[in-house]
């Protein structure tokens, strides 16, 4: 059994919602970051709705929290995407349209390979993380954990 990698990042907006013309910018590149996801080496699945994207799901019921879930074949492939794309325009300028987010705005862990996590469980790593700290079962990019041996059989 092989295993990938499975994250979820949560953001408080500064805008009233998504439509709050201070979140314009970051909306108007989402299909572009999104994109380039798709395109990185190493991703597998990202969560989305009709409208391509996630930040209609409300699973906080809180109009300011938007999440986003996706899938890689390893940590590596995420932090490549996260640090060294053009996401990472965006990433510096997180200021302009996000407030601070909890203790961590970021969970990971392993999943089996062709499984996709549900909001559910993603929400309830990044809880996890935020009340327990790092571990096997929730980790971010300072604490990780190594994926599971891979049964050889």
């Amino acid at each position: 059994m092989n295993y990938q990698l499975a994250e979820i990042n949560v953001g408080r907006i500064k805008g009233v919602d998504i439509n709050d013309p201070i979140m314009k910018e970051f909306v108007d590149n989402l299909d572009a970051v999104n994109l380039l996801a798709e395109e990185s080496k190493g991703f597998v699945w990202r969560l989305k709705d009709e409208s391509n994207n996630a930040t209609a799901l409300n699973p906080f019921n809180d109009e300011q929290v938007i999440i986003n879930i996706s899938v890689w074949e390893d940590v590596d492939s995420l932090m490549n995407y996260v640090y060294k794309s053009f996401h990472t325009d965006f990433l510096k300028r997180r200021k302009e349209w996000f407030k601070t987010y909890g203790k961590v705005n970021t969970a990971m862990w392993w999943i089996k390979e062709g499984e996709f996590p549900t909001v559910e469980e993603a929400v309830a790593k990044i809880k996890y993380l935020q009340e327990n700290g790092p571990s096997d079962l929730a980790f971010d990019f300072r604490n990780q954990f190594p994926k599971p041996e891979s049964n050889k059989n």
